[in-house]
């Protein structure tokens, strides 16, 4: 069992002993943590939103976390299955004081988390997560006196966040309609199945192939969308049946695409096409975090922008784009964050979006794809010993390659003429993360292994 306390949230597998898994005690516990921090931050504002993805786990969940809320006072807005782009949308629309997701992500069906959003519909900074922590860790919290129980209702959100992507000024539905796409979708069984088929609906596409898309919680394949993991839908854009495919994770944030010939878009590429399309019509400014493809930068300049890189997670990266006034931002895991609708990766913009770019460019995905600039992405990892330094291995890595161009803000990245790599200590595996990329993979693994071997000695 496994329990992992972070400042953006709480996940774990559920069951087991009190603090080993994600029990019910857990579950209260963190939640009412979170509810007192939200009280602390805001204590005029009264109401919280609670959204779930389609885990078998999210009903006890979120049964568990909405008493909770009511339990500490608050009224809470449950708007039931809902992506996590739907649940920090709702957040602003009821101008509530945050929300809390109920989703492991790509996570196997075995677990299930509390992800925590502000006032925004933005995950919890670091001093609020670890005021969260620090509030779980102590119980220092007090529940409502029978007078002040908060107040349960209901709402569906997603025809408002539908609502809001198709307001968006570079959507054009019109000019999809008219295309007559025929579109392939994969929801592996959560909430994509409801989200991507309505959105497609809203956009005028008529033509939609559905796999997996019933809300069961039941993972038809592993639920990161990964190639490996989509050979099923691979083989119907093989065999001509559709114009493009679109693949989610559980939540909803992350868009995989692939082409009409079947092969993988990349993942690392969604953000980059789309960055294309809103670039030309929109100059300005690109973030992405330090371990996503060099291509965004390059499509950044050729339009005449300016690109910058955050550290690892989405706080990050949002708190980048809100920095540099970016245009577009987002992640290399199909990540899109569209600060013109909201700051948080939404694969339903992604989707909108990349459907208004085909639909004006008039290629096929796959020539789309191949006037991006190429690079191939390498992901290694080092097993940390116990008796291993890994920040004084950092240091050694950072001075032995001080001549090329070094980012430290997250681990160390190492900037050559024709690659990098990308050395961090992950937060869930006692494990460096080695990521490198260059024109070929060969070149990319090359890469990788020199910096490897220095870790090693």
């Amino acid at each position: 069992m496994s329990l992992v306390k972070s400042i953006s949230g709480i996940r774990g597998t559920i069951g087991g002993r009190v603090g080993d898994g994600l029990s019910a005690v857990d579950i209260v516990r963190f939640t009412a943590a979170y509810a007192t921090q939200r009280r602390m931050a805001l204590p005029c504002n009264n109401k919280l939103v609670v959204g779930r993805d389609a885990r078998i786990s999210g009903e006890m969940v979120n049964l568990l976390v909405t008493g909770t809320l009511l339990g500490m006072g608050y009224d809470v807005v449950n708007i039931g299955l809902a992506s996590t782009p739907t649940t920090e949308l709702a957040v602003t629309g009821e101008k509530a004081a945050g929300g809390i997701i109920l989703t492991a992500s790509h996570n196997p069906k075995q677990w299930n988390a509390l992800k925590l959003l502000n006032e925004h519909g933005e995950f919890l900074n670091d001093a609020e997560g670890k005021k969260v922590l620090s509030i779980a860790e102590k119980e220092d919290f007090t529940f409502a006196e029978v007078e002040q129980i908060g107040h349960l209702s209901h709402k569906d959100y997603l025809p408002y966040h539908i609502e809001q992507v198709l307001k968006l000024p570079l959507v054009h539905k019109d000019a999809i309609a008219k295309k007559n796409f025929t579109v392939a979708i994969d929801c592996v069984n959560s909430v994509g199945g409801i989200a991507i088929p309505a959105m497609l609906d809203a956009l005028g596409v008529k033509n939609i192939i559905r796999l997996n898309c019933e809300p069961t919680g039941h993972f038809a394949h592993n639920p990161e969308p990964l190639p490996q993991h989509l050979t099923e839908i691979s083989n119907l854009l093989r065999e001509g049946q559709a114009d493009v495919g679109f693949v989610v994770d559980p939540d909803v944030d992350r868009l995989a695409i692939v082409c009409e010939n079947g092969e993988m878009f990349v993942e690392e590429y969604t953000l980059v096409s789309i960055a294309d399309y809103i670039l030309s019509h929109t100059p300005g400014n690109t973030v992405s975090n330090l371990s996503s493809t060099r291509a965004l930068s390059d499509v950044t300049r050729q339009h005449g922008g300016a690109y910058s890189a955050a550290a690892v997670g989405e706080v990050n990266v949002v708190a980048e784009i809100k920095r540099t006034n970016a245009v577009i931002g987002g992640e290399g895991n199909g990540g899109v964050i569209y600060p013109e609708c909201h700051c948080g990766r939404d694969a339903l913009v992604g989707v909108a979006l990349f459907l208004s770019a085909l639909a004006e460019n008039g290629l096929k995905v796959s020539e789309w794809k191949k006037r991006l600039p190429q690079y191939c992405i390498s992901k290694n990892r080092i097993d940390l010993s116990p008796e291993m330094n890994v920040d004084e291995v950092l240091r050694e890595v950072k001075e032995l390659y001080k001549n090329e161009r070094i980012n430290d803000i997250d681990g160390v990245k190492i900037d050559f003429a024709d690659g990098w790599v990308h050395l961090r200590k992950s937060n869930t595996e006692p494990i460096i993360r080695v990521y490198s990329e260059a024109a070929t993979m060969e070149e990319a693994n090359r890469l990788a292994e020199s910096v490897m071997q220095v870790v090693r000695k």
